[in-house]
């Protein structure tokens, strides 16, 4: 590092943590040589790696970014290093900043990071010497920003995650991506990346999505994917190889992209995330900027949201998805788990496909789906069949796993024959209490005493649907959230008499799903279904009351991932209606049923809002506007409906539903999309001051 940097050298020293995950940069010397046979020098290729397994992705904190700062002072300063190449352990390069790590180095620890990426980065650019980017993974935040710096890239095209997601947690993209992107792919293609996708529920690219885009030179497949980078690195240092890319539009279309993203920024979060604004504006500034002053930019806007309440929260919903999800609260011992080698699946729908799905290629065991008939089974299997098509088609998986992975599903009529050596059946049948209770009537008589009943309800009770049975102790809630496989959450529910085992071999089970699991106690509609049937009952009260339905969708940007009655298009008004139903039975005097809701399930009308974006007229008149109608503005329903949830958050919290607000976020955030900077719900209604207005305390 340069002289003049040794006093940020120094202060990254100081406030580096023993918390950090530290990932060393590894340096090695390679012989490059065209396929034709032409010498092309040799490459520097420094190698990211924590030194733990593909589960911890590399991350930069401040003694990450030293190491990495050391590799590439001594390929630099070596005679014999032509260029110099960087690229992760395997299916990673970096998943960027280590937040845990930062969080405890002071008031200008984040400043200091931000100056001290962009000032290792930035050598990959002058150091006089070409450098390429080899993304052979995940690539998040700073593991993509150090692509960035390179004077070329390639991509693995099956790579899972590539993008800036910084914005989604109260940050702005600080290590060069804010100014990088733009000129490199457009400031259309750079607010899609640093604006659209963070606030759409932290969406990210494949790698193929990245070079389509742009931001990478050359994608290639396969487990030879280094080996092929390194070949074209060959051809593109001895000439044989010329990279081209598009030149920008720095005229009008600058202007239009950066009102698309500040549009973008303001229906999704109500001008309420500063790191949302400033994004757009970093991107705006990045016209006519030189790369000091973007990289200064950058330094400044990050200084400025490490001071808003928005990144604490955001620290606080990391360190729930990253400590919290992986230790679960009240969990029993899990050497009380059993092993599941064989899973039965009551039920060949959609839900109970999807299943089958995701066990079989988590699980890799035996799974087996049963039905009234054998066209509702053939139906089923075939879909699961048809999905693991579609992997192998887009190259996550190889033929042999594909041909493994459709070989463990199958499907029958008879229960007593498949299911006699299971140890786990789930059933995922029609939401009614009798026919899930007969369901695990007929199932118990048919399994091994040891055998797990999990019931996928999304409301029912575990202890009535237990009551009856030989051994309700093995009865445990298990509910899992659409679409199975993208949503992170697992709701695991204690009946009265569930047992310390079954409660054990559930949470092993969800950890080898790679689910998010959270304890729950049996009660009406568990968490995120609780709390957004206090939501929906709320907003469809205030509808029936008189205030259209544009204006109630209207006061929830920056709350919910979408305005209330979209949700309710996307879960559907029959399913919704239904969670209020039940919770309206518990609690009658919180739970609204909505009469306009009930014409609308009435009406078989599966949205209220028509293909064009407007709400449709046969919804509309559905609605029937009172005599007297209360029209309230935004603020006020906002104030309302949050006030409703702070009320029942509490309540849940009381009753023991959860054993604590870190809970009710998590869940929030992992199986409702709940905002990272708002710290999911709770942290949001303790800044609005209404969880100490409501019940007399704050959540934290």
């Amino acid at each position: 590092m340069a002289a003049t940097n040794e006093a940020l050298l120094t202060r990254a020293q100081e406030i580096s943590s023993d918390a950090e995950r530290v990932t060393q940069a590894k340096l090695r010397k390679v012989t490059l040589t065209t396929p034709g046979g032409l010498a092309a020098g040799v490459m520097g290729l420094i190698t990211l790696d924590n030194g733990e397994d593909h589960t911890k992705p590399n991350t930069f904190g401040p003694r990450s970014l030293l190491s990495l700062n050391t590799a590439i002072d001594a390929a630099l300063a070596d005679d014999e290093i032509t260029s110099l190449g960087v690229t992760g352990k395997p299916f990673i390069l970096a998943a960027g900043a280590d937040l845990t790590s930062i969080a405890g180095g002071g008031p200008d620890a984040v400043r200091v990071i931000a100056e001290l990426g962009h000032a290792v980065f930035r050598k990959l650019q002058d150091g006089g010497k070409p450098s390429f980017g080899f993304i052979n993974g995940l690539a998040l935040g700073g593991g993509l920003e150090v692509a960035l710096h390179c004077t070329y890239r390639t991509v693995m095209d099956s790579a899972p995650a590539l993008g800036l997601p910084e914005v989604m947690l109260g940050l702005v993209p600080g290590w060069g991506g804010a100014y990088l992107v733009p000129n490199l792919v457009g400031p259309d293609k750079a607010v899609k990346v640093i604006v659209e996708n963070p606030l759409n529920n932290g969406k990210t690219l494949s790698g193929k999505q990245a070079f389509e885009l742009g931001l990478a030179d050359v994608a290639f497949s396969g487990a030879d994917y280094l080996e092929q980078s390194l070949l074209w690195a060959a051809e593109v240092l001895a000439g044989t190889v010329t990279v081209e890319r598009a030149d920008i539009d720095r005229g009008q279309a600058w202007d239009d992209a950066v009102a698309r993203g500040a549009s973008i920024a303001e229906s999704k979060t109500g001008g309420a995330s500063p790191a949302a604004r400033q994004a757009v504006e970093l991107i705006a500034a990045a016209k006519t900027a030189t790369r000091d002053e973007g990289f200064a930019a950058e330094d400044a806007a990050l200084d400025a949201m490490s001071r808003t309440p928005e990144l604490i929260a955001s620290l606080y919903a990391f360190d729930l998805v990253q400590k919290r999800a992986k230790r679960p609260a009240g969990a029993p011992d899990k050497a009380l788990a059993r092993p599941v080698t064989k899973v039965g699946i009551v039920g060949a729908g959609l839900m109970a496909s999807q299943l089958a799905l995701l066990f079989v290629r988590r699980l890799e065991v035996p799974v087996v789906l049963t039905d009234l008939d054998q066209d509702r089974v053939d139906k089923g299997v075939g879909y699961v069949h048809d999905e693991i098509d579609k992997q192998l088609a887009q190259g996550r998986i190889n033929q042999d796993k594909a041909n493994r992975h459709k070989a463990l599903v199958s499907g029958a009529i008879e229960k007593a024959e498949v299911f006699a050596d299971a140890d786990f059946v789930i059933e995922a049948v029609f939401e009614e209490m009798a026919v899930k209770k007969s369901v695990f009537a007929d199932v118990e008589k048919v399994v091994s005493s040891e055998c797990v009943l999990a019931t996928n309800t999304s409301s029912l009770s575990i202890t009535e649907m237990a009551a009856g049975l030989q051994h309700p102790e093995r009865v445990v809630g298990f509910h899992f959230f659409n679409p199975v496989a993208v949503m992170p959450l697992l709701e695991i529910v204690r009946g009265d008499r569930t047992d310390d085992a079954t409660l054990a071999t559930a949470f092993a089970t969800g950890k080898a799903l790679k689910k998010t699991t959270i304890l729950v106690k049996d009660s009406p509609s568990f968490i995120v279904n609780r709390l957004l049937g206090r939501f929906m009952g709320e907003v469809g009260r205030i509808v029936d009351e008189g205030t259209p339905v544009p204006v109630v969708d209207g006061a929830f940007a920056g709350v919910v991932p979408m305005p209330p009655f979209v949700l309710l298009s996307l879960v559907g008004p029959a399913i919704a209606l239904h969670n209020n139903e039940t919770l309206h039975g518990a609690f009658p005097n919180r739970f609204y049923v909505s009469p306009a809701l009930e014409r609308v399930v009435a009406a078989k009308k599966t949205a209220y809002y028509g293909p064009d974006g407007a709400l449709d007229p046969e919804v509309e008149a559905l609605l029937e506007q009172p005599a007297d109608p209360v029209v309230l503005e935004p603020a006020v329903v906002r104030e309302r409906v949050l006030s409703g949830l702070a009320d029942e958050a509490r309540r849940m919290l009381d009753e023991g539903v959860v054993a604590a607000p870190e809970d009710l976020d998590l869940a929030m955030i992992t199986g409702a999309g709940f905002s990272f900077w708002n710290g999911g719900l709770t942290m949001l209604l303790d800044r609005e001051g209404l969880g100490e207005k409501v019940s007399g305390r704050k959540f934290h």
